[in-house]
């Protein structure tokens, strides 16, 4: 029921976001004056005009733990303070400066949100690389890439795919024996509470 409710609102949302119209380059520096200013108007004027790029990044973090709607939400939040730190006098297209804001904000979210221990954030990004490059291996090739594939796509070592995979299969309950073949083992809360 919630995720069909999340869903009708997520799709009301690309609704209401779809008339959303950019800005030019001329626009985004008279705005960011405005913002710098303190006009809270312009600040709202220029994360509108910038909401469809967000959910165009969420979507390339989708299936790493959060609901694509978190993942939005948490770009919206980049989005937002980018807009109140971007200096239009710089030369550059306010989106070029807005998408390292927003992926941060996304992998933050995602790290601390969807595992037990906090891993770093450039592991979270290698670890959604990984999950990219591998679905769309899969997809091309209509089968699951070997680790030498991945690697070769990845441009990284072999060994550094198999460090990440290990990363994303680390999740370990308190509760779980220590040795798994045996049952009657001491688990790793035992081992640790003293």
């Amino acid at each position: 029921m919630a995720t069909l409710q999340t869903d009708t609102l997520v799709d009301q949302y690309f609704h209401e976001i779809e008339s959303s119209v950019g800005l030019s380059a001329a626009e985004e520096v008279e705005i960011a004056k405005r913002i710098q200013d303190g006009d809270e108007v312009a600040l709202s004027e220029l994360v509108q005009a910038n909401l469809r790029f967000v959910v165009s990044v969420a979507k390339g973090y989708q299936n790493l733990g959060l609901p694509l709607s978190d993942l939005i939400n948490e770009g919206n939040l980049g989005l937002m303070v980018a807009a109140k730190r971007f200096d239009g006098t710089k030369g550059f297209k306010f989106i070029s400066y807005a998408v390292w804001w927003i992926r941060q904000t996304v992998l933050q979210a995602l790290a601390e949100q969807t595992r037990s221990v906090r891993i770093p954030l450039n592991q979270n990004s290698n670890l959604a690389k990984l999950a990219r490059t591998n679905t769309q291996l899969t997809q091309s090739l209509g089968r699951t890439p070997t680790d030498q594939e991945i690697a070769k796509e990845m441009e990284e070592p072999v060994e550094t795919i198999r460090a990440l995979r290990r990363v994303a299969a680390s999740e370990l309950s308190l509760d779980a024996p220590i040795d798994r073949s045996d049952r009657d083992s001491a688990s790793f809360g035992e081992r640790f509470s003293g």
